[in-house]
């Protein structure tokens, strides 16, 4: 009989999407306080694929990709995606808005496998705890990136592959002792 194994450490990850200079500084301040510092961003990507967050955020939307030095373990997530929820929350109120101006998404990659945390249930998500799932988004190797019949539209771009490939790399050189 196999025993159960601690899992190996993940990379925590974090999109922001917003339209405001001011609310990604302030979103990425307040995930470093939490989370510590960060190693590796993304550019801006235009948030075109959906109008989902227009209709509560309004036009103009990018989004963006933070990276964060210190590795969490996996069974983390669910309450680091609680946290961020809270933090959208705070940086609304901090600007005075009368409604949502940053969506704040979790994630962590390990060196096979992007996965998001969601609270939206659907098929293909796995229950984790206090009603968030697991969203496995990309598969990942050393012939790149895999997309499954779920991975968002935006995911699929290889601009997007290109970042969370990079900080693929960076996290198994970490998990080999080479930084």
């Amino acid at each position: 009989m196999a025993e159960a194994q601690p899992f190996e450490p993940v990379k925590l990850i974090c999109g922001i999407i917003a339209n405001r200079t001011e609310v990604f500084s302030r979103a990425e301040e307040l995930l470093q306080e939490k989370w510590g510092p960060v190693d590796e961003r993304s550019p801006y990507f235009d948030f075109t694929w959906t109008d989902y967050y227009a209709r509560q955020m309004g036009p103009g939307l990018k989004r963006c990709f933070l990276s964060f030095e210190r590795l969490i373990k996996p069974e983390e997530i669910s309450q680091i995606k609680l946290a961020t929820n809270k933090l959208e929350e705070k940086i609304r109120t901090e600007f005075a808005s009368p409604r949502r101006i940053v969506n704040l998404d979790p994630g962590y990659l390990t060196p096979a496998a992007l996965i998001m945390a969601t609270v939206k249930n659907f098929a293909h998500r796995i229950p984790l705890q206090a009603g968030v799932y697991a969203h496995l988004e990309l598969l990942l190797g050393r012939q790149g990136v895999r997309l499954l019949d779920w991975t968002y539209p935006d995911f699929r771009t290889p601009a997007y592959h290109e970042f969370f490939l990079k900080v693929r790399q960076r996290l198994i050189d970490r998990l080999k002792g080479k930084t």
